[in-house]
């Protein structure tokens, strides 16, 4: 675990290294961009193309930025993929099938003056369909998050940082027999808030810096504290017998990159680090997002997800039923199909 944290901290590192070099390009062509910026008053941006420029935010002058008007920037991507097997007296054999997975990211973003209100939505959904095992989930998600800033200096703000989090259905373990039920909406559940400071170097990287932050798992089915076909008692996703939420109050970094690599390639890469101050401060708690979206037209495009979990309080069961430890969790997924960016 402590080799997987310092690995994420240097690629971390180096990229607020490249980011601090690009943050450094100031040659006062902003400040015109600013003086323009300021006498547009209470504007929502049309939905362009999303390409990642809508939430450029270069570094201006104060005095000016001070002086820009009310402003809404709007932008996401959304995509449904789709694949169907059929096979009718197929001598080699095999298995019919039907995936389908739906996907949305929005953005929205609100500045006025010294004031950065920055929202973002991710949902997904997919199953998967055999004669055999009928409709499984294949992914399933719902992450908000909300970020407040106040402008203290060039790069720096005063932040507050709300995030939300949970699933749409409920969701089993396949891989024993019975299946075993683990989640649904809500169960759990997460809910955070911090206060701290936030380092913007440029339009497309940021650095979340929190030393209060409180974070609380919800669970709500009590079908989950308990194992009936064993006769455990079990504590999920570390919550307690008999309780329905678990408090935790710590230390948060979240790490951003949200840029166009090539004109077509965009890259949204998120990584969150959460120590606990009341227990087990060292078992550091690691989330990382990417999201890498190719456009191919405007209706058509290539998306690559991956998603890296650990959590010292989620422990997994062994395939007898017995309570092991806490394991990295990944998941990828990589979908072709209907693709629109607005």
């Amino acid at each position: 675990m402590k080799k997987i944290v310092l690995t994420l901290s240097l690629v971390a590192l180096a990229l607020g290294a490249t980011a601090q070099d690009d943050g450094q390009q100031y040659d006062g062509a902003q400040d015109a961009a600013a003086q323009g910026a300021a006498a547009t008053q209470n504007v929502v941006a049309p939905h362009a193309p999303f390409d990642g420029s809508q939430f450029d935010t270069p570094t201006i002058n104060l005095d000016m930025a001070n002086n820009q008007g009310p402003r809404w920037q709007l932008g996401g991507v959304g995509g449904v993929t789709m694949s169907q097997v059929s096979l009718t007296n197929w001598a080699a054999g095999g298995e019919g099938s039907l995936a389908l997975e739906a996907m949305l990211n929005y953005d929205a973003l609100y500045t006025n003056r010294r004031h950065r209100w920055q929202n973002r939505l991710e949902l997904a959904y997919g199953m998967n369909y055999t004669k055999t095992h009928k409709t499984r989930k294949t992914n399933d998600k719902i992450f908000l998050s909300s970020m407040y800033g106040y402008r203290l200096t060039r790069t720096w703000y005063a932040s507050a940082l709300a995030t939300f989090s949970t699933q749409f259905a409920q969701g089993y373990d396949y891989n024993v027999n019975p299946k075993r039920y683990l989640s649904r909406f809500m169960a759990p559940g997460y809910l955070g808030f911090g206060v701290g400071a936030t380092w913007r170097p440029n339009s497309w990287f940021s650095a979340y810096i929190s030393p209060a932050t409180w974070r609380g798992t919800f669970m709500n089915d009590d079908r989950l504290f308990l194992d009936a076909q064993n006769a455990m008692t079990l504590h999920p996703y570390g919550v307690e017998p008999g309780r329905n939420m678990r408090h935790e109050f710590g230390a948060n970094v979240r790490l951003e990159v949200n840029r166009d690599l090539l004109h077509d390639l965009h890259l949204y890469s998120r990584l969150d680090l959460f120590s606990n101050y009341l227990h087990k401060p060292q078992n550091i708690d690691v989330r990382w997002y990417a999201l890498l979206a190719y456009r191919i037209n405007d209706w058509l495009g290539v998306n690559l997800s991956v998603n890296m979990l650990y959590d010292d309080d989620i422990k997994f069961r062994r395939p007898d039923g017995s309570l092991g430890g806490s394991k990295m969790q990944i998941k990828e997924v990589l979908g072709i199909g209907l693709q629109t960016q607005f």
